[in-house]
């Protein structure tokens, strides 16, 4: 059986998540307050996910014509003032408010103080990358948190995955047109070994070949970086794809090595990759994790 160029997500996407968050919580301990709180996050995604009816829903041929013709039939370009993904959003507060420590707190209550002008404003730095103000910046990822949400149930409606992107747009999203967030190589029988881009928005994956740059396409120049343990050893399943053609890098994460791995979980994980690689200043990251946004 041939691997598929395009998997949309399916209901168990957040579950799986919360759980490998819970498992991180006890292997990275300097993080451990931070992870343990992302994974209440994502656990009330999945408790909205499952439970929650949007009152707005595309027509059944809504999106035809862009599978079509190639293109991200949910593009947030598109969709951002149809899609109500305040709702989502306050309905995942209610799931973590009885869940949330006390530094916590002022968050949830922040949000649901701001009107709709406000909250859009925010919806608008998460989907354009941008890391907002010292007082928005906190607030971005829960608003992100919301948007997953809302784009991946409206992937999981779609009819058939749309083609693999190609050309300039290879390393954007065929569903929704956000960026990957990471890639992952996968141990499933029909796409073992197989690597995909995950996207940050909309959790649709899609085939880009291994040892290969996701930005600049150059298939030379890449090595592959990771924390070690004391025996010299990655100490979680990621690597850090580096390109010495655009100098850019992109994080990998080997369910080969372990089942669960997650592409937002590790990543989240990983941050000192991350510091390590930003110091030493050789290479740029390209993948976006809105749960996690930092300042410039």
């Amino acid at each position: 059986m041939e691997a598929p160029n395009v998997v949309l997500p399916d209901a168990k996407v957040f579950s799986k998540r919360a759980t490998r968050l819970r498992e991180l919580v006890q292997q990275v301990p300097p993080l451990d307050e931070f992870l343990a709180f992302m994974a209440r996050v994502v656990q009330a995604q999945h408790q909205v996910l499952n439970e929650r009816e949007p009152a707005w829903k595309p027509a059944s041929d809504a999106f035809d014509q862009a599978l079509k013709h190639g293109m991200p039939p949910l593009g947030f370009q598109a969709l951002r003032r149809d899609v109500q993904w305040s709702e989502d959003l306050r309905a995942m507060l209610d799931a973590i408010e009885l869940h949330v420590g006390e530094r916590q707190r002022p968050l949830l209550k922040a949000l649901r103080q701001m009107d709709q002008d406000g909250l859009d404003a925010l919806a608008e730095d998460v989907l354009e990358a941008n890391p907002g103000t010292e007082t928005t910046r906190p607030l971005l990822p829960l608003v992100a948190a919301a948007l997953q949400i809302s784009w991946l149930r409206l992937a999981m409606s779609l009819p058939r995955p749309p083609e693999k992107p190609t050309g300039e747009a290879r390393a954007l999203c065929p569903c929704c047109g956000a960026p990957p967030v990471a890639s992952v190589i996968h141990n499933e029988r029909h796409r073992a070994g197989v690597r995909y881009l995950h996207c940050s928005l909309c959790a649709t994956e899609w085939h880009l070949e291994r040892i290969k740059c996701s930005v600049c396409d150059s298939p030379g120049k890449l090595i592959y970086l990771s924390l070690d343990d004391e025996q010299g050893k990655p100490f979680l399943p990621v690597q850090a794809e580096a390109c010495g053609e655009c100098h850019s890098y992109l994080k990998i994460m080997q369910r080969e090595v372990h089942g669960r791995a997650d592409p937002v979980a590790d990543d989240l994980a990983t941050l000192a990759l991350d510091l390590l690689l930003a110091e030493e200043g050789e290479y740029g990251r390209s993948g976006y994790n809105p749960l996690l946004i930092a300042g410039d």
